[in-house]
């Protein structure tokens, strides 16, 4: 005779917990009278019972549930403190088909992953999101939470929560419910069977969303931490039921479930051509594969640093430059620096060029070429000037020349000047270009790369601006005149 079981686990669960370690295989980690087995229960049980445990990724969170991977028969990951969300956007964005469910606590998700959550909450990513709220922190030892009550005593708040010192409690669904993207928002708690049944019926609903694609959902779950909150299990669901309701208080705080249609994201792209088509725009001359830059500059690194002031276009002159060296099969960084203000403060950026791999994007010494646009900059920078280095500066803004070091070199040119006379000073960056490669293809480059070196800055400016054809031209028309004008002094 077939043997009966009238009790058993959803098989949403994993009939012996194999993954956990240790000797004890069929029981959880929770504490006695922790929500966590309750609410893994209705979790597991609705996987089951929609069928989607193949397509199911479950993310346990950093706190007292780290381990549901141990549990559940489906697929799992285990994310760094406050990360769900941003995991939970990645695997949705990647792999639209899948059901993915964020499992975290109050101090994973209200506190360190708030930003996160939020914003996938207001980006409406396909996903729900179950949240326990057991007003403390459990796994490390029973410190303050953003949900802990006013007046609550734990171990960081040992004379009560004070709203002056510590602020107010953190009401997760009512902030959710105001964004306009979530399509449910429901708090339930898990003392009495009839809440219970409750938080049964929230948690098929968020997981129905996700299967039907509608957007994100939230169900925050009032749950007991007896251990930490030192009381028994009916203490525990006492407090809960007049207490943190009273702050807390159940029920739906948006449903638009019925009439919300299926959220449709374009779908991703995996084909490595277009990948590459779509991050690096094609151009007129660009290299083959093959091609390699002969002149002997190029068999070691170099380290550029442009400096100036904020609205000068330092840090566009870098990307362009780099530009230049990626698209000649040259590996290149940049790293850009600058003040808060949008225009006036100091701004600066490092650039390298190298055949091989670039260890560290930081140019601070040993400076093999500096491009100078104000005063300030020169006086900073000049010391990081390598014992062979070059500089070209604006001499509109330094007018006087700077003091070298035997080896060192500096061209100097009417970068601002030309600009304004131009008829847009926000040209001065491409002047400076154009000088920089008159002074390259006159001491530094073979013919062949010389001959190239213009088409190069073209190509650039074209990547930089791109989609910008008035701003492509009319730095190409600066940069020739700084080219120009540094050929004559050359």
């Amino acid at each position: 005779m077939a043997e009966k079981i009238k009790f058993g686990r959803p098989k949403g669960f994993f009939d012996i917990f194999e993954r956990r370690p240790g000797t004890i295989k069929k029981n959880m980690s929770y504490c006695p009278g922790c929500g966590h087995g309750i609410l893994h229960k209705l979790i597991a049980e609705a996987i089951a019972d929609f069928g989607i445990q193949d397509k199911t990724t479950l993310i346990s969170p950093v706190g007292c549930a780290v381990f549901a991977y141990y549990y559940f028969d489906c697929f799992g990951i285990q994310v760094p403190h406050g990360r769900s969300a941003a995991a939970a956007t990645g695997l949705t964005r990647a792999n639209p088909e899948s059901i993915i469910i964020g499992y975290q606590g109050d101090g994973d998700l209200a506190a360190i992953g708030f930003n996160n959550f939020i914003q996938a909450a207001n980006r409406g990513e396909n996903y729900c999101v179950f949240f326990v709220n057991n007003a403390i922190y459990g796994m490390t030892g029973g410190q303050m939470a953003p949900t802990s009550l006013i007046g609550q005593k734990t171990v960081t708040s040992p004379y009560g929560r004070d709203a002056l010192s510590e602020g107010y409690p953190l009401k997760v669904c009512e902030m959710v419910a105001q964004l306009q993207a979530p399509v449910y928002v429901e708090r339930v708690a898990l003392t009495s069977t009839k809440n219970i049944m409750k938080a049964r019926q929230a948690v098929r609903k968020a997981i129905q969303n996700n299967i039907e694609k509608k957007g994100f959902s939230l169900v925050e779950v009032l749950s007991g931490c007896p251990v930490n909150l030192k009381m028994k299990a009916d203490e525990m669901d006492q407090f809960i039921d007049e207490k943190m309701t009273e702050y807390f208080p159940l029920g739906v705080f948006k449903d638009e479930s019925a009439d919300r249609a299926r959220v449709e994201r374009p779908a991703p792209v995996y084909d490595r051509d277009s990948v590459v088509k779509a991050m690096y725009r094609e151009v007129g001359h660009e290299v083959g594969a093959d091609y390699r830059c002969e002149s002997p500059l190029f068999d070691r690194e170099l380290r550029i640093k442009i400096g100036g002031f904020g609205g000068q276009g330092v840090l566009s002159l870098g990307l362009i430059i780099a530009a230049m060296g990626k698209q000649h099969n040259l590996n290149v960084s940049w790293l850009p620096s600058y003040g808060p203000e949008m225009r006036g403060g100091t701004a600066n950026c490092a650039v390298i060029v190298n055949r091989g791999t670039i260890g560290s994007p930081i140019v601070d010494s040993n400076c093999d070429l500096l491009i100078i646009l104000n005063r300030p900059s020169m006086e900073k920078y000049l010391p990081e000037l390598a014992d062979d280095g070059i500089a070209v500066y604006d001499s509109s803004t330094i007018p006087e020349a700077p003091v070298l070091k035997p080896g060192q070199k500096a061209f100097a040119i009417d970068g601002a000047d030309i600009a304004e006379k131009f008829g847009n000073l926000k040209c001065a960056n491409a002047v400076m270009l154009g000088a920089l490669c008159a002074v390259l293809k006159k001491h530094y480059l073979t013919p062949k790369d010389a001959g190239d070196l213009d088409n190069a800055a073209f190509d650039a400016l074209s990547e930089c601006f791109s989609g910008k054809e008035k701003i492509v031209k009319m730095n190409s028309e600066a940069y020739r005149l700084g080219l120009d004008a540094m050929n004559r002094k050359l």
